[in-house]
């Protein structure tokens, strides 16, 4: 009688270079923080009719993050 125990994947640490295979990219944003995000950038009017310059979709769970000029 034979046993079989399955083996585990092998699970390797999230490293800098696992960041960046989902398609994303750093982004400078109007606070003065640099935010990562996967979504396309964007441009949105403002309600003074400025237009603002947004990243979408980004790892912080923001849905828009204002961009830097």
């Amino acid at each position: 009688m034979t046993v079989v125990n399955p083996t585990q994947p092998l699970r390797r640490p999230i490293g800098h270079m696992d960041q960046h295979s989902k398609g994303g990219r750093w982004y400078f944003a109007a606070t003065g923080h640099a935010v990562y995000c996967y979504g396309p950038v964007m441009t949105l009017p403002q309600a003074n009719g400025d237009l603002q310059r947004v990243a979408t979709f980004c790892r912080d769970g923001q849905a828009v993050v204002p961009l830097k000029d």
